[in-house]
């Protein structure tokens, strides 16, 4: 075998013990700096060249400062991979479980956020530290699926004394990166990991699938979003004199008028309402939408930057009626309404109550009279901020200071969101 190359096929056609001592073999030689019997696969020498350069020492273990669980919380309610995670836990922990192994799902900074599968498998992965709030890059753990993938931006699997670590030397693993289908950016890892016994180079291949299948459901969840925010756009772009442009928080542009139609606008990271200069159209002003924004051209542009009077916006928080509770915003170029759940109803009470803000705790004390149910807070926040992005800023979560903000009540304070237990509403009725 001198001067030929390992692939994962040859190492499934031979008797797991002797793969398993030509890997080892394979890794000491190398990392040793002499010639191995078998070349390793170029994925895994150059990750070990990394692994060299770093200084990491190949008999570390693999243990790791875990997350608080506020801050794995907070991860989890913030990326968009637990939009889909029914779609990644349908597609591979039942297979992980029946084939002892087990599913794992990283952020994009390599921290385990969920792990499912055989239960005697997850108290093996405690052992070496792959475990929710775990860090699993190549810099904390060495060559691993997760954080090789991570590194490379592709799918990776690695076995055995492929691992840099020799703690490692036991388990299997294959991962795939899941990236945002509306502009590429990697939202975590997809991983399944077990015992090195379990090895099958055909996992690969189902991990990537499976990674590409939540992607697909990401895409057409955006495109119905785009959808609608087509609906609500429409009318208001028929209103609007000049050159406009609706599109969703990314750039995506969902109706236009007056302009030769683009897939996706480029937006700066800091986006706001007011008037704000974009190399593709100029200087605009800029509306929120449910969802998204309105661009209107300005033919007459001002200095970038300048804060723009006439963008200003209007929010009319209606909580009049008993049952049916709305907030309205409205600019220069029109209008939209929005029907409010009776926890949304609350927040944004609470909010024009107090426009200085509200941190997540306050919140927290004023809603449910608890200060420490911020994870709650922060998860409707985060619904009620998709809608209302464009009037609604955060740390601390306030409305915006440029815009006004009317509270319609209702004829008799005891009729003030009826329902509610919300310390902050029952005070208002008292009051």
């Amino acid at each position: 075998m001198k001067n030929t190359q390992l692939d994962m096929g040859r190492l499934a056609a031979m008797d797991a013990a002797r793969a398993a001592r030509l890997l080892h073999r394979v890794r000491e030689e190398t990392l040793a700096g002499r010639t191995p019997p078998i070349a390793p696969r170029p994925v895994i020498d150059a990750s070990w060249q990394r692994m060299a350069r770093l200084g990491l020492d190949p008999d570390r273990g693999t243990s790791s400062v875990l997350l608080q669980r506020d801050e794995l919380e907070e991860r989890r309610r913030t990326t968009l991979l637990s939009d889909v995670m029914q779609t990644l836990t349908g597609g591979l922990a039942g297979i992980a479980d029946a084939s002892l192994q087990i599913m794992v799902v990283t952020d994009e900074h390599g921290r385990v956020l969920w792990r499912q599968g055989n239960s005697g498998v997850l108290r093996r992965a405690n052992g070496i530290c792959l475990e929710e709030g775990a860090a699993w890059t190549e810099h904390t753990t060495g060559t691993n699926a997760v954080g090789t993938a991570l590194a490379l931006g592709r799918a990776v699997q690695v076995h055995s004394a492929e691992h840099y670590l020799h703690t490692l030397h036991n388990w299997t693993c294959a991962a795939a990166p899941v990236r945002d289908p509306r502009d590429r950016r990697l939202l975590g890892i997809l991983d399944v990991s077990g015992p090195a016994s379990t090895f099958h180079p055909a996992m690969l291949a189902l991990v990537d699938s499976v990674a590409q299948l939540a992607e697909a459901e990401m895409r057409e969840r955006h495109r119905r979003a785009v959808e609608r925010l087509r609906s609500v756009a429409a009318p208001i772009l028929c209103r609007v004199g000049g050159r406009a442009v609706a599109v969703d928080a990314h750039g995506w542009t969902a109706a236009v008028t007056g302009l030769a139609p683009v897939d996706r606008i480029p937006l700066p990271k800091s986006f706001g309402a007011g008037r704000v200069w974009l190399p593709s159209l100029g200087t605009c002003a800029v509306e929120p939408l449910p969802g998204g924004w309105l661009l209107r051209v300005e033919e007459e542009a001002g200095a970038a930057g300048e804060p723009d009077a006439e963008a200003a916006q209007r929010v009319v928080l209606d909580l009049s009626r008993p049952r049916r509770w709305t907030v309205s915003v409205s600019g220069p170029a029109g209008g939209w309404q929005q029907e409010l759940s009776p926890r949304h109803a609350e927040l944004l009470y609470v909010l024009a109550l107090h426009r200085h803000g509200r941190t997540a705790a306050e919140l927290a004390e004023d809603v449910f009279g608890d200060r420490t149910r911020t994870v709650t807070v922060r998860a409707e926040m985060s619904r009620v901020r998709r809608t209302l992005a464009g009037v609604l800023a955060h740390r601390p979560y306030r409305f915006r200071e440029e815009v006004t903000v009317e509270v319609l009540r209702p004829e008799l304070p005891a009729d003030l969101l009826p329902h509610s237990t919300a310390p902050a509403v029952r005070e208002g009725v008292r009051g």
